[in-house]
C-alpha cells in the first residue's frame, strides 16, 4: 500500500473528539505443560508482537495519524505507516476474581489508558496478578463505529489462529464510494435537522459537566439468558399477526416501562395537569450496513465489511402515562415500530448533505444534551457475532467503553453478549443512567438486571470459597 492521505466521511465527522475502546477480559488460561505463572502474559504479548504488522496490512490506515488540515479546519487520516500504539501494563496485586464488576468506575473503566487524539489504533495488553489480562482496542472514533470494533476483535482471532484473513472478511477503507458523497446542491429535511447540533468545546448551550457528572451513575449488569426469553414470550404475546418480537425489542419494551415509571414518579411536584404530560424517549443507536436496501449491489457488498462509520439513530417519545398503560407487547410495537420505521437511504443521504453543509464543526445528537425530555439510549453491541479467542480461550467479557466529554446528559445502555463466542445467550449492560432508574432497575422483582459479579464471568480464585472468604481484603484494581 502506498502512502495516501485519506479524508473522512461527512458520516465519520459525526465522531469527532471521541475514543473508543474494546475491552476484552480474559481469565487465566489452563497452563500449558511446563509453562511456568509468568508464561501466559508473555505469551500473550509474543501474539501481539507477532502478528500485529501483518495485521495492520489489512488495517492500513490504523498506522497512520489523524491531522487536522489547517486550511479546511477538518481530519484527515495521513496514512504513512507511522505505526499504531502498542502498550504493555501490569495491573500490580489486582486479581479478577476480586474486582467490584459492577461499578465500572472500578473495575473496567480503570484498565483502559488515554491515547492521543492523533492516533487511529492504540491496543493495551493488561496482565492480573491472577494470570488473567486485558485487551484494550481503543480506536479514535473518526475511524469507525462499533460494527468495526466488532470487525477489530474478529478479524484478529481469526488472522491468529489461521494466519489470514478470509477474502470474505477482509476490511473495506474505501471513503469514495458515491453512498458518503453529499447531492449537488446538499439538501435535507427537517427531521435530520434536529438530530444533531454543533458541540461547543466551551459548553455553550450544553449542561455543565459537574452538572451531568452528578446527575448519572455507572453500573454493569447481567441479564440472564432466560429472563431474555421470558420477556421475549411477554412482548410476543397477542401480537396481533406481527412478527415475532426481537430479544432486543422485548428489553427496549421492559426499559421504556421502567424509564416511564420513573418519570411518572418524578411528577409529584407538579400540578396535575403538568404531571399528564410527563414524557420520555428511547433512542436507538442502528447500523445502516444491512439497512441501505436501494443502494446499487457493489455498494452494498462493500459496505457489509466497510471499516468506517455508518451508524444513525432513531428517537421515540410518548407519554409516561401512556406507556405505562400498555402491555409490554404493545410498547415492544412501539419500538419496532420506531426502528423499521425510516427510510434509511434517504435518512443516510440527508445526513451526509447536512453534515456537508454544517462542517467543519464537532457534533452531538441532541437529545444527548439533556434538554427536553429525559432520553435512554441504546447501543445493541450483542447483534455483532463476536469471536473473542485468538489462542487463549474466548474472554470471560468483551464490551465497548466511550469516553465522551462531560456535559451530554442522556442515559446510555452498552448491550453486549456474555462470554461471547460460547454459546451463552445471557447479555452484559453498560449503564451511564439516572440514580433513581438504577434504584428501579434492581429493585425491580422481575430482577432483570443484576450486579454484575465475577461469577457471572466464570473468574473465580484457584484456591476456592475458603482462599476467597480469607482473602476478601485483597487489593483491587
Amino acid at each position: 500500500m502506498e502512502p495516501h492521505v485519506a479524508t473522512f466521511s461527512n458520516l465519520d465527522l459525526l465522531n469527532d473528539n471521541i475514543q473508543l475502546f474494546i475491552a476484552c477480559v480474559y481469565k487465566r488460561p489452563r497452563r500449558p505443560t511446563g509453562a511456568g505463572e509468568g508464561d501466559y502474559y508473555k505469551a500473550v504479548c509474543a501474539a501481539f508482537e507477532a502478528h500485529l504488522p501483518s495485521y495492520l496490512n489489512y488495517m492500513f490506515p490504523l498506522a497512520g495519524r489523524i491531522i487536522h488540515n489547517p486550511t479546511s479546519g477538518l481530519p484527515e487520516l495521513h496514512c504513512r505507516n507511522q505505526g499504531a500504539e502498542l502498550v504493555l501494563a501490569e495491573a500490580g496485586a489486582a486479581e479478577l476474581w476480586a474486582v467490584d464488576w459492577s461499578r465500572p468506575n472500578e473495575s473496567l473503566k480503570k484498565i483502559p489508558l488515554p491515547f492521543a487524539q492523533e492516533l487511529p489504533l492504540s491496543v493495551q495488553l493488561v496482565s492480573f496478578a491472577c494470570g488473567g489480562f486485558a485487551v484494550v482496542w481503543g480506536v479514535h472514533h473518526l475511524v469507525g463505529d462499533g460494527s468495526f470494533g466488532a470487525m477489530l476483535v474478529n478479524t484478529w482471532s481469526e488472522l491468529v489462529r489461521t494466519g489470514a484473513i478470509g477474502a470474505a472478511r477482509i476490511p473495506t477503507h474505501d471513503r469514495s464510494l458515491s453512498f458518503f458523497r453529499p447531492r449537488d446542491p446538499p439538501s435535507y429535511g427537517a427531521a435530520v435537522d434536529g438530530m444533531f447540533r454543533r458541540w461547543d468545546s466551551a459548553g455553550a448551550g450544553h449542561v455543565n459537566a459537574l452538572t451531568a457528572e452528578e446527575s448519572f451513575t455507572r453500573r454493569l449488569y447481567f441479564v440472564h439468558e432466560r429472563d431474555i426469553a421470558r420477556l421475549r414470550r411477554m412482548a410476543s404475546a397477542a401480537a396481533g399477526g406481527r412478527r415475532a418480537t426481537t430479544r432486543a425489542e422485548a428489553l427496549s419494551a421492559y426499559l421504556w416501562k421502567l424509564l416511564a415509571g420513573v418519570v411518572a414518579s418524578s411528577a409529584r411536584l407538579l400540578s396535575e395537569a403538568a404531571a399528564g404530560e410527563k414524557r420520555c424517549r428511547m433512542l436507538w443507536f442502528v447500523d445502516g450496513r444491512p439497512r441501505l436496501t436501494s443502494s446499487p449491489d457493489q455498494v452494498r457488498h462493500a459496505l457489509r465489511n466497510y471499516a468506517g462509520n455508518v451508524t444513525s439513530y432513531v428517537l421515540a417519545e410518548a407519554s409516561a402515562a401512556t406507556v405505562l398503560s400498555k402491555s409490554l407487547a404493545e410498547v415492544a410495537a412501539m419500538a419496532r415500530d420506531a426502528i423499521t420505521a425510516p427510510n434509511y437511504d434517504e435518512l443516510y443521504q440527508d445526513m451526509v448533505d447536512w453534515v456537508e453543509l454544517h462542517k467543519p464543526a464537532s457534533f452531538v445528537e441532541t437529545p444527548a444534551v439533556g434538554l427536553g425530555s429525559p432520553t435512554l439510549a441504546q447501543t445493541v453491541w450483542a447483534s455483532y457475532r463476536i469471536h473473542t479467542d485468538f489462542g487463549f480461550g474466548h474472554a470471560a467479557l468483551a464490551v465497548p467503553l466511550d469516553a465522551k466529554e462531560g456535559g451530554l446528559c442522556s442515559g446510555h445502555l452498552y448491550v453486549s453478549s456474555s462470554s461471547p463466542g460460547t454459546g451463552d445467550r445471557s447479555w452484559v449492560v453498560n449503564a451511564c443512567i439516572w440514580p433513581r432508574l438504577a434504584a428501579a432497575l434492581e429493585s425491580d422483582r422481575e430482577k432483570v438486571f443484576q450486579p454484575l459479579a465475577a461469577e457471572h464471568l466464570g473468574l473465580t480464585c484457584s484456591g476456592g470459597a475458603d482462599y476467597l472468604r480469607q482473602d476478601a481484603e485483597r487489593p483491587r484494581l
